[in-house]
Protein backbone atom coordinates (compact mmCIF):
# COMPACT_ATOMS: atom_id res chain seq x y z
CA UNK A 1 0.00 0.00 0.00
CA UNK A 2 1.16 3.60 -1.09
CA UNK A 3 2.92 4.87 2.22
CA UNK A 4 2.81 8.57 1.09
CA UNK A 5 -1.68 7.95 0.56
CA UNK A 6 -3.62 10.06 3.22
CA UNK A 7 -6.66 11.09 4.56
CA UNK A 8 -7.91 13.21 6.99
CA UNK A 9 -9.49 11.82 9.99
CA UNK A 10 -12.80 14.02 9.90
CA UNK A 11 -14.45 12.12 12.71
CA UNK A 12 -11.49 13.15 15.19
CA UNK A 13 -11.21 16.66 13.51
CA UNK A 14 -15.49 17.07 13.79
CA UNK A 15 -15.19 16.08 17.85
CA UNK A 16 -15.57 19.75 18.73
CA UNK A 17 -18.24 20.46 16.34
CA UNK A 18 -20.13 17.29 17.86
CA UNK A 19 -19.92 18.88 21.20
CA UNK A 20 -21.17 22.17 19.86
CA UNK A 21 -23.86 21.26 18.39
CA UNK A 22 -25.01 18.68 20.96
CA UNK A 23 -24.55 21.64 23.97
CA UNK A 24 -26.56 24.13 21.36
CA UNK A 25 -29.57 21.48 20.69
CA UNK A 26 -30.00 20.43 24.07
CA UNK A 27 -30.16 24.53 25.15
CA UNK A 28 -32.84 25.32 22.90
CA UNK A 29 -34.62 22.13 23.53
CA UNK A 30 -34.64 23.12 27.24
CA UNK A 31 -35.67 26.46 26.51
CA UNK A 32 -38.73 25.34 24.13
CA UNK A 33 -37.02 26.52 20.50
CA UNK A 34 -36.82 23.34 19.43
CA UNK A 35 -38.61 20.06 19.31
CA UNK A 36 -37.54 17.29 21.20
CA UNK A 37 -36.15 15.74 24.40
CA UNK A 38 -32.79 15.58 26.35
CA UNK A 39 -32.05 13.65 29.32
CA UNK A 40 -28.78 14.22 31.06
CA UNK A 41 -27.61 11.12 31.84
CA UNK A 42 -28.58 9.64 28.90
CA UNK A 43 -26.99 12.17 26.64
CA UNK A 44 -23.79 11.99 28.82
CA UNK A 45 -23.98 8.18 28.49
CA UNK A 46 -24.09 8.87 24.64
CA UNK A 47 -20.93 11.97 24.74
CA UNK A 48 -19.20 9.06 26.80
CA UNK A 49 -20.15 6.07 24.25
CA UNK A 50 -18.83 8.60 21.40
CA UNK A 51 -15.00 9.29 23.46
CA UNK A 52 -14.81 5.48 23.59
CA UNK A 53 -15.63 4.48 20.38
CA UNK A 54 -12.60 7.13 18.83
CA UNK A 55 -10.28 5.49 21.56
CA UNK A 56 -10.94 2.25 20.50
CA UNK A 57 -10.54 2.98 17.20
CA UNK A 58 -7.56 5.09 17.91
CA UNK A 59 -6.54 1.81 19.86
CA UNK A 60 -7.55 -1.42 17.39
CA UNK A 61 -8.62 0.12 14.11
CA UNK A 62 -5.55 -1.31 12.60
CA UNK A 63 -7.69 -4.93 12.72
CA UNK A 64 -10.16 -3.58 10.51
CA UNK A 65 -7.64 -1.73 8.28
CA UNK A 66 -5.11 -4.98 8.07
CA UNK A 67 -8.19 -7.04 6.89
CA UNK A 68 -8.50 -4.34 4.26
CA UNK A 69 -4.99 -4.27 3.60
CA UNK A 70 -4.99 -7.78 3.41
CA UNK A 71 -7.60 -7.93 0.50
CA UNK A 72 -5.51 -5.50 -1.67
CA UNK A 73 -3.54 -7.09 -2.85
CA UNK A 74 -6.31 -9.61 -4.49
CA UNK A 75 -7.39 -6.61 -6.17
CA UNK A 76 -8.61 -6.59 -9.69
CA UNK A 77 -7.23 -3.29 -10.57
CA UNK A 78 -6.35 -0.45 -8.63
CA UNK A 79 -8.47 2.66 -9.23
CA UNK A 80 -6.40 5.47 -8.18
CA UNK A 81 -7.77 8.59 -5.98
CA UNK A 82 -9.13 11.71 -7.97
CA UNK A 83 -12.26 13.00 -7.25
CA UNK A 84 -14.83 11.07 -9.71
CA UNK A 85 -13.21 7.97 -7.97
CA UNK A 86 -13.90 9.49 -4.39
CA UNK A 87 -17.42 10.60 -5.37
CA UNK A 88 -17.87 6.57 -6.58
CA UNK A 89 -16.61 5.10 -3.81
CA UNK A 90 -19.08 7.14 -1.41
CA UNK A 91 -21.59 5.98 -3.65
CA UNK A 92 -20.34 2.35 -3.41
CA UNK A 93 -19.47 2.67 0.05
CA UNK A 94 -22.75 4.03 0.98
CA UNK A 95 -24.85 0.77 -0.93
CA UNK A 96 -22.05 -1.43 1.05
CA UNK A 97 -23.31 0.47 3.80
CA UNK A 98 -26.86 -0.37 3.56
CA UNK A 99 -26.35 -4.29 2.95
CA UNK A 100 -23.65 -4.27 5.93
CA UNK A 101 -26.73 -2.10 8.39
CA UNK A 102 -28.85 -4.39 7.44
CA UNK A 103 -26.52 -7.52 8.23
CA UNK A 104 -26.00 -5.61 11.53
CA UNK A 105 -29.83 -6.11 12.25
CA UNK A 106 -30.01 -9.79 10.98
CA UNK A 107 -27.19 -11.28 12.26
CA UNK A 108 -27.05 -11.29 15.99
CA UNK A 109 -22.76 -11.32 16.05
CA UNK A 110 -22.62 -8.08 14.56
CA UNK A 111 -26.01 -6.71 16.68
CA UNK A 112 -23.73 -7.49 19.54
CA UNK A 113 -21.81 -4.18 18.66
CA UNK A 114 -24.77 -2.42 16.66
CA UNK A 115 -27.16 -2.21 19.41
CA UNK A 116 -25.22 0.01 21.43
CA UNK A 117 -26.46 2.99 18.97
CA UNK A 118 -29.59 1.58 19.39
CA UNK A 119 -29.74 1.51 23.24
CA UNK A 120 -31.06 5.50 24.28
CA UNK A 121 -34.55 5.62 24.75
CA UNK A 122 -34.37 9.18 23.25
CA UNK A 123 -33.73 10.53 20.05
CA UNK A 124 -31.44 13.94 19.36
CA UNK A 125 -27.97 14.55 18.65
CA UNK A 126 -26.21 12.98 21.76
CA UNK A 127 -27.35 9.57 20.00
CA UNK A 128 -25.59 10.16 17.26
CA UNK A 129 -22.20 9.61 19.30
CA UNK A 130 -23.87 6.37 21.14
CA UNK A 131 -21.55 4.34 19.08
CA UNK A 132 -19.85 1.01 19.99
CA UNK A 133 -16.43 0.20 21.32
CA UNK A 134 -16.25 -3.30 19.91
CA UNK A 135 -16.47 -3.17 16.27
CA UNK A 136 -12.98 -4.05 15.64
CA UNK A 137 -13.48 -7.41 16.65
CA UNK A 138 -16.57 -8.39 15.11
CA UNK A 139 -15.34 -8.99 11.52
CA UNK A 140 -17.87 -6.67 10.53
CA UNK A 141 -15.32 -4.98 7.94
CA UNK A 142 -14.91 -7.64 5.90
CA UNK A 143 -18.06 -7.02 4.34
CA UNK A 144 -16.88 -4.27 2.71
CA UNK A 145 -13.74 -6.40 1.07
CA UNK A 146 -15.24 -6.26 -2.32
CA UNK A 147 -15.10 -2.82 -2.61
CA UNK A 148 -11.22 -3.32 -2.23
CA UNK A 149 -10.86 -6.58 -4.61
CA UNK A 150 -12.65 -4.11 -7.06
CA UNK A 151 -9.93 -1.69 -6.88
CA UNK A 152 -10.96 1.23 -4.15
CA UNK A 153 -7.86 2.05 -1.79
CA UNK A 154 -8.94 0.65 2.14
CA UNK A 155 -7.51 4.24 3.06
CA UNK A 156 -9.95 5.84 0.34
CA UNK A 157 -12.66 3.06 1.76
CA UNK A 158 -12.37 4.70 5.42
CA UNK A 159 -12.26 8.44 4.57
CA UNK A 160 -16.07 7.91 2.33
CA UNK A 161 -17.10 5.60 5.45
CA UNK A 162 -15.95 8.68 7.98
CA UNK A 163 -17.64 10.76 5.30
CA UNK A 164 -20.98 8.61 5.81
CA UNK A 165 -21.11 8.69 9.72
CA UNK A 166 -20.57 12.22 9.41
CA UNK A 167 -23.19 13.11 7.47
CA UNK A 168 -25.57 10.06 9.57
CA UNK A 169 -24.61 12.56 12.79
CA UNK A 170 -27.52 15.71 11.91
CA UNK A 171 -30.29 13.31 11.19
CA UNK A 172 -30.70 12.05 14.32
CA UNK A 173 -33.25 14.92 15.92
CA UNK A 174 -36.50 15.33 16.36
CA UNK A 175 -36.11 19.32 15.82
CA UNK A 176 -36.13 18.78 12.22
CA UNK A 177 -39.81 17.84 10.68
CA UNK A 178 -39.10 17.16 6.52
CA UNK A 179 -37.47 18.23 3.75
CA UNK A 180 -39.09 18.88 0.38
CA UNK A 181 -40.34 15.78 -1.34
CA UNK A 182 -37.64 15.34 -4.08
CA UNK A 183 -34.52 15.47 -0.99
CA UNK A 184 -36.90 12.77 0.92
CA UNK A 185 -36.96 10.74 -1.98
CA UNK A 186 -33.40 10.52 -2.35
CA UNK A 187 -31.77 11.14 1.06
CA UNK A 188 -31.90 9.90 4.37
CA UNK A 189 -33.31 12.27 6.59
CA UNK A 190 -33.93 13.09 10.16
CA UNK A 191 -37.47 11.37 9.60
CA UNK A 192 -36.45 8.56 7.87
CA UNK A 193 -34.19 7.89 10.08
CA UNK A 194 -36.33 8.63 13.45
CA UNK A 195 -38.10 5.54 11.93
CA UNK A 196 -35.13 3.44 12.11
CA UNK A 197 -34.67 3.82 15.32
CA UNK A 198 -38.38 3.79 16.57
CA UNK A 199 -39.55 0.65 18.42
CA UNK A 200 -42.98 0.56 16.94
CA UNK A 201 -43.66 -3.12 15.37
CA UNK A 202 -44.07 -1.70 11.53
CA UNK A 203 -40.95 -0.01 12.30
CA UNK A 204 -38.17 -2.76 13.37
CA UNK A 205 -35.50 -3.41 11.12
CA UNK A 206 -36.52 -0.65 8.39
CA UNK A 207 -34.59 2.94 6.66
CA UNK A 208 -31.23 1.04 7.31
CA UNK A 209 -29.88 3.61 4.97
CA UNK A 210 -26.61 5.88 5.55
CA UNK A 211 -26.90 8.55 2.89
CA UNK A 212 -29.21 7.52 0.34
CA UNK A 213 -32.65 6.37 0.63
CA UNK A 214 -33.27 4.66 -2.37
CA UNK A 215 -31.12 1.38 -1.36
CA UNK A 216 -34.58 1.33 1.24
CA UNK A 217 -37.00 1.87 -1.52
CA UNK A 218 -35.36 -0.34 -4.23
CA UNK A 219 -34.69 -3.21 -1.69
CA UNK A 220 -38.35 -3.54 0.35
CA UNK A 221 -36.95 -1.85 3.32
CA UNK A 222 -38.69 1.45 3.61
CA UNK A 223 -41.30 3.08 5.93
CA UNK A 224 -42.19 6.95 5.68
CA UNK A 225 -42.98 8.70 8.88
CA UNK A 226 -46.34 9.07 9.16
CA UNK A 227 -47.12 12.89 10.65
CA UNK A 228 -49.35 11.99 13.49
CA UNK A 229 -47.09 9.28 14.73
CA UNK A 230 -46.03 9.47 17.96
CA UNK A 231 -42.06 7.96 18.37
CA UNK A 232 -40.95 5.63 20.99
CA UNK A 233 -37.26 4.90 20.49
CA UNK A 234 -35.04 2.25 21.98
CA UNK A 235 -34.70 -1.53 22.19
CA UNK A 236 -37.69 -3.82 22.30
CA UNK A 237 -36.25 -4.77 25.45
CA UNK A 238 -34.14 -1.74 27.12
CA UNK A 239 -31.14 -2.31 28.87
CA UNK A 240 -32.04 0.20 31.44
CA UNK A 241 -28.30 1.65 32.38
CA UNK A 242 -26.88 4.85 32.15
CA UNK A 243 -23.01 2.96 33.13
CA UNK A 244 -20.97 3.14 29.60
CA UNK A 245 -19.17 -0.56 30.31
CA UNK A 246 -22.77 -2.27 30.69
CA UNK A 247 -23.83 -0.20 27.44
CA UNK A 248 -21.02 -1.31 25.85
CA UNK A 249 -20.61 -4.94 26.73
CA UNK A 250 -24.48 -6.13 27.67
CA UNK A 251 -25.12 -7.87 24.16
CA UNK A 252 -21.66 -10.17 24.23
CA UNK A 253 -22.67 -11.19 28.37
CA UNK A 254 -25.68 -12.02 26.83
CA UNK A 255 -24.47 -14.12 23.48
CA UNK A 256 -22.06 -16.01 26.04
CA UNK A 257 -24.63 -16.92 28.53
CA UNK A 258 -27.30 -17.70 26.20
CA UNK A 259 -24.59 -19.65 23.47
CA UNK A 260 -23.02 -21.61 26.62
CA UNK A 261 -26.48 -22.83 28.27
CA UNK A 262 -27.01 -26.24 29.23
CA UNK A 263 -28.25 -29.37 27.09
CA UNK A 264 -28.34 -27.38 23.62
CA UNK A 265 -27.20 -28.86 20.78
CA UNK A 266 -24.30 -26.91 18.21
CA UNK A 267 -26.69 -25.91 15.82
CA UNK A 268 -28.59 -24.56 18.70
CA UNK A 269 -25.63 -22.60 20.28
CA UNK A 270 -24.79 -21.79 16.64
CA UNK A 271 -28.02 -20.41 16.41
CA UNK A 272 -27.64 -17.71 19.66
CA UNK A 273 -24.58 -16.16 18.20
CA UNK A 274 -25.92 -16.17 14.11
CA UNK A 275 -29.17 -16.18 13.61
CA UNK A 276 -31.31 -12.45 14.03
CA UNK A 277 -31.72 -11.30 17.41
CA UNK A 278 -34.85 -12.76 19.12
CA UNK A 279 -33.77 -16.29 18.42
CA UNK A 280 -34.32 -18.64 21.16
CA UNK A 281 -34.24 -22.50 20.57
CA UNK A 282 -37.15 -23.23 22.02
CA UNK A 283 -39.56 -20.12 20.81
CA UNK A 284 -39.68 -17.92 24.01
CA UNK A 285 -38.78 -15.72 22.73
CA UNK A 286 -39.88 -13.27 19.27
CA UNK A 287 -37.68 -11.38 16.74
CA UNK A 288 -38.92 -8.33 14.83
CA UNK A 289 -41.07 -10.61 12.09
CA UNK A 290 -43.06 -12.26 15.39
CA UNK A 291 -43.43 -9.30 16.73
CA UNK A 292 -44.87 -7.45 13.54
CA UNK A 293 -47.14 -10.71 13.14
CA UNK A 294 -48.45 -10.48 17.01
CA UNK A 295 -49.04 -6.93 16.22
CA UNK A 296 -50.79 -7.71 12.69
CA UNK A 297 -52.85 -10.15 14.04
CA UNK A 298 -54.22 -7.68 17.00
CA UNK A 299 -54.89 -4.81 14.86
CA UNK A 300 -57.07 -7.26 12.50
CA UNK A 301 -58.74 -8.88 15.77
CA UNK A 302 -59.42 -5.14 16.52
Amino acid sequence: METELSFPMILAWAAPFFVVTVALEWWLVARGKLGGRYEWRDAVTSMTMGLGNLVTDLLFGFISLGILVFFWQFRLIDLGVSLPIILLALVAQDFVYYWKHRASHRIRWFWSAHVVHHSSQHYNLSTALRQPWTSNFTGYVLLSSPLVLIGFHPLLIGFVGAINLLYQYWIHTEAIKKFPRWFEFIFNTPSHHRVHHSTHPTHLDMNYAGIFIVWDRMFGSFVEERDDEVMTYGLVKNIETYNPVRVALAEWVAIFRDAFGPGLTLRQRFGYVFAPPGYSHDGSRQGSEEILAEWKAREDAG
